[in-house]
């Protein structure tokens, strides 16, 4: 393992590392975002009727 240190310059490679995990990681968002399942800034969807008619019932016998 030594040896890969010797033949790049860590001071070059970890911060070009960085920089390029930061722009993958920029970009999944980004393509999670562009998608309708995976919108989190848009809110979340509304509660199917039944779930919510569940909820009410529930609540209202106690």
């Amino acid at each position: 393992m030594w040896r890969v240190w010797q033949a790049f310059n860590p001071q070059r490679l970890l911060p070009a590392l960085a920089i390029f995990l930061f722009t993958l990681a920029v970009l999944i968002h980004f393509i999670l975002l562009s998608t309708d399942r995976y919108n989190w800034l848009d809110g979340a969807e509304p509660a199917a009727p039944a779930a919510s008619a569940a909820i009410t019932t529930s609540t209202a016998s106690v």
